[in-house]
């Protein structure tokens, strides 16, 4: 297991030097830079940067980087999150009755591959509760109904306080977060079963099929107020054929949200990913 690193992602207006800047920031305190990744935005002008180093050598102790950073951000007149990768994120999923996503979701964090824990597993049914027993993940059941949408949806959010949530994770959860909800709690990943932004809403592959399109897809995005419309992290695809029913049109579906989800997830747990302007930049 590799020692653990810091990184750095910052947005700041763009001008030259900023990549020599960053990078003798980082030299000027011992670090040894493992990936640098940059882009630039012409049109909105500016900077994005993704910058990881060696934690052990540097030239600041670990308590003191934070406030560091913050200070570099301010000279570039941007703003600056930082990170360090032996932090593994408290992680929360809910889930409705399909298993696939959920299942997939805890054997990778289970194998190491999801750098998280996942302390809740919270469903607005009680059939997948068995599966998390296997894992030994507490399962919660908090039924919703469109009476009662307001009431589950509090009770949600005392549950994801009280476990020190700090993502939320829709693994096929079936329902619409309100944006009173998101507002407390912005921080949730999303899969939707298409390759958006085309088929919004239910029953994607039905009317893909209905349109007989040559490529199915899913895609893994950050939850805003409107439905479907956050961010992207990541798509997937799967190529149909005229032979293809509804029904292989949703198993071969199944197998791209699976990878999307997981994709986004762990994009998004390596501090791989900036959200600007609605939009993300994905260094991977």
């Amino acid at each position: 297991m590799s020692s653990a690193s810091v990184i750095l992602q910052l947005i700041c207006p763009d001008r030259p030097a900023l990549v020599s800047e960053l990078a003798g920031w980082v030299a000027a305190n011992g670090g040894n830079i493992r990936h640098a990744d940059h882009h630039t935005d012409s049109g909105a002008g500016l900077f994005l940067s993704r910058i990881e180093w060696d934690l052990q050598g540097f030239g600041l102790p670990r308590q003191a980087i934070p406030s560091a950073a913050d200070s570099l951000a301010q000279r570039l007149g941007g703003e600056a999150q930082l990170h360090f990768s032996d932090d593994h994120p408290r992680v929360a999923i809910l889930v409705s009755k399909q298993s696939h996503c959920l299942l997939d979701l805890l054997w990778r964090a289970r194998s190491g591959e999801l750098p998280m824990q996942v302390p809740i597993v919270i469903a607005n049914h009680p059939d997948l509760e068995s599966s998390c027993k296997e894992f030994g993940v507490p399962f919660i059941h908090v039924p919703v109904t469109r009476e009662t949408k307001a009431e589950a949806e509090q009770t949600i959010l005392e549950l994801l306080i009280e476990h020190r949530v700090e993502l939320a994770v829709l693994a096929k959860y079936m329902q619409v977060l309100s944006g009173t909800f998101l507002r407390q709690f912005p921080n949730v990943i999303n899969i939707h079963h298409s390759f958006l932004p085309a088929f919004k809403g239910a029953q994607p592959y039905h009317r893909a099929w209905e349109r007989g399109v040559k490529l199915i897809g899913a895609t893994s995005h950050y939850v805003t107020e409107e439905l479907d419309d956050g961010p992207i992290i990541e798509q997937t695809i799967a190529h149909v054929s005229h032979r293809d029913e509804v029904q292989d049109l949703i198993r071969k579906g199944r197998d791209t949200e699976r990878l999307a989800l997981a994709r986004a997830l762990r994009l998004h747990l390596c501090r791989q990913v900036i959200v600007y302007r609605g939009r993300t930049a994905v260094f991977a």
